[in-house]
């Protein structure tokens, strides 16, 4: 397990592999760095991240569907990176990170950009985990 200490001192420990697991669907991901960066000091709209206002903000690759974004957006909550924020009347469209993602944002800040982008391996591990998970109703 990896040890981690967030600025508000709570310490957290994580598998190598869900760390592994985590930075690896961002990578694979159209998202760019700067989408987690803006989400380690507050929230992003999803808003924020359609169509062409992503591109032009850099968390973008290329210009996404809304529906595009949430799936992506969706995938990085199940992997533990993301949460949805909440407010006194339920979901709202924004995005936080969890101290998962906290910690990911910091490990691929580190990286060059020829190891940010993710080899063949990690595209068709990614969409093999993503596509053939099992139901949340038969994991517990």
């Amino acid at each position: 397990m990896t040890r981690v200490t967030s600025s508000a001192s709570i310490t957290s420990y994580y598998f190598p592999q869900s760390l592994q697991r985590a930075e690896r669907a961002f990578r694979c991901s159209p998202l760019r760095l700067e989408v987690l960066l803006a989400m380690r000091s507050g929230h992003v709209l999803l808003r924020q991240i359609c169509d062409q206002e992503g591109v032009r903000r850099g968390y973008t690759r290329r210009s996404l569907s809304e529906l595009r974004a949430e799936a992506e957006l969706l995938w990085l909550i199940a992997v533990g990176l993301l949460r949805r924020e909440v407010d006194g009347q339920g979901l709202t469209d924004g995005f936080r990170l969890t101290p998962l993602g906290r910690q990911v944002a910091d490990n691929l800040e580190r990286l060059s950009a020829s190891q940010f982008h993710p080899r063949l391996r990690d595209r068709l591990y990614n969409a093999w985990c993503r596509w053939f998970r099992l139901p949340g109703w038969l994991q517990s």
